[in-house]
């Protein structure tokens, strides 16, 4: 999958950079480092600090882990107004229930609206503090606002966590735009069985437990329905057809041989 092809709009790791994440009066240092590396995870390296209560600290690089170039590169800034003040769209992580509702975007509507934009200018999205989050006022500032619909019953999300999951709805989208199409890894390393075979693979495994005594043709019953519905959720694949078929011949050889035997000790006197 081709992280680099993305017509005029310039390459992904180009949209990616355009979108920063902004947080704002960040308390504990350790949450920055976590944010950085949930950045990095996805790609994004654009980190605003808006008067960040502690910082720079050990803390925040011990939780950067190995994303310590996403903290160096950091820029730190007294207000908010700095921070977002030349970006095109501007989006603002909030709990649900505003007295004067504002347009509202889901992590996923953000993420395709986030590498849409970025095609042309740069995108903020800002957190808050730790215990409150965003003033009214910084809301305001917002073009949009973003919420991560999280269990209702204990809804406070760690400030690395929320970072994590919008950065990778953006990645996400970017991925999206980059292929045409969202992501899916189908990628398998033999094709799949041919229906003839699982056709020869049906009358095998029947002729087997037939042999078996455990399948009797004359009071089939569902049994040959219900396997045939079991192999179809699974799909085999041309190496684990061979397999299958291997085991029932080696079944089929040991009732053979065990019959055999059973048969010469019956004649013997």
């Amino acid at each position: 999958m081709s992280e680099h092809r993305i017509s005029a709009s310039g390459s992904a790791e180009e949209l990616l950079k355009k979108v920063r994440v902004v947080l704002v009066n960040t308390t504990h240092p350790g949450n920055i480092g976590g944010a950085a590396r949930a950045m990095k995870n996805m790609g994004l390296s654009s980190l605003y600090l808006v008067a960040p209560k502690e910082y720079p600290a050990d803390r925040a690089v011990w939780r950067a882990a190995g994303a310590v170039d996403v903290l160096d590169s950091a820029i730190v800034v007294d207000t908010l107004e700095e921070a977002i003040g030349d970006c095109g769209l501007v989006v603002g992580t909030s709990a649900r229930g505003r007295r004067i509702p504002w347009p509202l975007f889901t992590p996923r509507e953000f993420g395709e609206k986030a590498i849409h934009e970025a095609k042309t200018h740069d995108v903020a999205v800002v957190f808050g503090r730790e215990d409150r989050g965003l003033t009214n006022d910084e809301l305001h500032k917002c073009h949009y606002h973003v919420h991560i619909p999280s269990n209702p019953d204990y809804s406070a999300l760690n400030l690395a966590t929320a970072v994590q999951v919008l950065c990778y709805e953006v990645r996400m989208a970017m991925l999206t735009l980059a292929e045409g199409k969202e992501p899916h890894f189908d990628d398998w390393d033999v094709p799949p069985a041919r229906h003839k075979d699982v056709e020869m693979y049906f009358e095998h495994l029947e002729e087997t437990m037939t042999d078996l005594g455990f399948f009797t043709p004359e009071n089939p019953r569902q049994t040959m329905t219900r396997m045939r519905r079991l192999y179809s959720r699974i799909r085999l694949d041309q190496m684990e057809l061979n397999i299958m078929r291997g085991m029932l011949t080696a079944i089929q050889n040991f009732v053979y041989h065990t019959n055999k035997k059973l048969e010469k000790q019956q004649k013997e006197p």
